[in-house]
């Protein structure tokens, strides 16, 4: 008869995500190369991207990604289990090629398996909240991929540009205070847009890290991509709708991609800061003040309310707008 190993006595196979977290650097390293060989062999099979989720940083831009992974039409990046959003290709990358980019998507022979079991056809894409705020990005997209949809999320700027200023202490790289940013940040920018302009493989880190209150001007960006696609190609959402009502908007933008509706295992946030707190004032009234008149056009172009921040309810610390 047979022994019986005690269960308590029996080893615990570890998981593939504990095993790549005890892997040693190199093997990693060798594991991305061939990989990454073995998908650029079979380039000519992939398409590129159906849709992009440009932005805005601080808007929720990881969250949507991570909704849309939950549907069963919804490719991720090429290997999946990479977990990654986004390439970052299309923002200061000299060293790879389109076919490169083209390697983390799903071969076509993959999309029609998978079409045949869903009875429509999946979609793939990547997430970058830098897409929208590089002006040079829009104009490569559609050089390449003209017929790609563009997801783009939009948050209280007030909100959005506090967030941001979190962001960048918490990564230990602001040591500013808040008030002292925003004052240096002209000083900080200045002419770096004239420096990507002139130079396409030029990424500022000053015009990434530092743009707190620039960056939440968005009718401009807007009209950078509406001048390379279509209106019909870019879906504009509020931040605030999609954490106010996770499956609506999931279903909103599945509707857009041309995905069937189905129901989220999960609404829970990703990549959300573990610090909660009020902008504080008299920051919050002056950006409130400063916003006002960008969001009145951002609404009169979008042709809905926008019920940000304003200069009226800017002391009211724990409101949105």
């Amino acid at each position: 008869m047979p022994s019986v190993v005690p269960t308590a006595l029996t080893p615990t196979l570890p998981s593939l995500s504990q095993l790549k977290d005890r892997s040693p650097r190199w093997a990693k390293d060798l594991a991305n190369v061939s990989t990454r060989a073995a998908a650029l062999a079979t380039v000519a099979d992939r398409p590129g991207p159906d849709f992009l989720i440009t932005g805005t940083k601080r808007g929720g831009t990881t969250s949507l990604f991570n909704y849309l992974l939950m549907h069963p039409g919804v490719l991720g990046l090429f290997p999946e289990s990479r977990g990654k959003k986004s390439t970052d290709f299309f923002f200061a990358d000299d060293q790879h090629s389109e076919s490169w980019y083209r390697s983390h998507f799903h071969t076509r022979r993959h999309r029609e398996r998978i079409e045949r079991r869903l009875g429509y056809a999946p979609v793939g894409g990547e997430a970058s909240p830098y897409y929208l705020w590089d002006p040079r990005i829009a104009g490569k997209v559609a050089a390449q991929y003209p017929g790609v949809k563009a997801l783009v999320l939009l948050r209280d700027p007030v909100e959005r540009a506090w967030s941001h200023y979190q962001e960048r202490t918490q990564n230990g790289v602001e040591p500013l205070g808040f008030a002292e940013a925003l004052a240096a940040e002209p000083a900080r920018l200045e002419g770096e847009i004239d420096r990507m302009l002139a130079d396409p493989t030029y990424h500022s880190t000053s015009h990434d890290w530092y743009s707190y209150r620039s960056r939440g001007i968005y009718l401009p960006q807007l009209q950078n991509w509406l001048t390379h696609f279509h209106r019909d190609q870019v879906l504009v959402l509020r931040s605030e709708d999609m954490y106010g009502d996770v499956q609506g908007v999931f279903d909103q933008v599945s509707e857009f991609l041309g995905l069937d509706r189905v129901t989220l295992p999960t609404t829970r946030t990703f990549n959300a800061s573990h610090r909660k707190s009020s902008v504080p004032e008299p920051v919050r009234s002056e950006l409130a003040e400063f916003y006002a008149p960008h969001n009145l056009a951002l609404e009169d172009f979008l042709g809905f309310d926008l019920d940000w921040t304003s200069p009226d309810s800017a002391g009211d610390a724990d409101g949105l707008g």
